[in-house]
């Protein structure tokens, strides 16, 4: 009996043919760099964003959501396309013992809602940045960057203590909300894809 393959003339595969089509190797989920910026009013020394470039240890690339709308029609639904939405971004931090890049997300939030009186910044404008992540190659050069446009942080994460932990670095993370993203392709000979803007 013949295979499906043979039926439809479809040629076996092989392993080099999948090879040949992982030209570039593959993107690495290690190698990335994210590039936090804070509102003006905040006043964060730039020393902080430049520390930021290396602590961040994990983030995301953005997902894409387009919305449907069911429509009910005699029994069956109707799937139409809704508005986009846009996912809260996360980032992990690791926690350096000059509380650096925690202070700056605190000191960021209490601008938007202070502790002591629940006032704060109301234009947006004044409260909200933009922040990139950049997907790296290999030889450090940028296959891929998104721009996450006008975030602000709703979620610092508590640190843990305990005194039974002893081999770790302590870490938190921060959720951002995100009003929306654009994609750009890099300068790596190996970047692909269309701007998304």
């Amino acid at each position: 009996m013949a295979t499906r393959q043979q039926q439809n003339n479809i040629p076996l595969r092989k392993i080099t043919d999948f090879k040949s089509k992982l030209s570039g190797g593959g993107a690495r989920p290690n190698l990335f760099e994210v590039e936090l910026a804070f509102p003006t009013e905040v006043q964060i020394d730039n020393e902080v964003l430049q520390k930021a470039r290396f602590l961040v240890k994990a983030a995301a690339l953005p997902a894409s959501n387009v919305t449907p709308i069911e429509v009910p029609f005699r029994g069956r639904i109707l799937k139409i396309a809704g508005d986009r939405t846009f996912d809260t971004w996360t980032i992990t931090v690791i926690n350096d013992t000059d509380f650096a890049i925690r202070s700056a997300f605190e000191k960021w939030m209490n601008y938007i809602n202070k502790m002591s009186d629940a006032t704060g910044a109301t234009n947006p404008v004044d409260y909200q940045a933009d922040a990139f992540v950049y997907q790296l190659d290999r030889d450090g050069s940028v296959l891929r960057s998104y721009k996450f446009w006008d975030i602000f942080p709703t979620n610092i994460s508590t640190i843990d203590l305990s005194y039974e932990t002893t081999d770790t670095v302590e870490e938190f993370t921060v959720e951002m909300q995100v009003h929306w993203w654009e994609a750009y392709k890099g300068g790596s000979p190996n970047a692909g894809g269309e701007n998304i803007n």
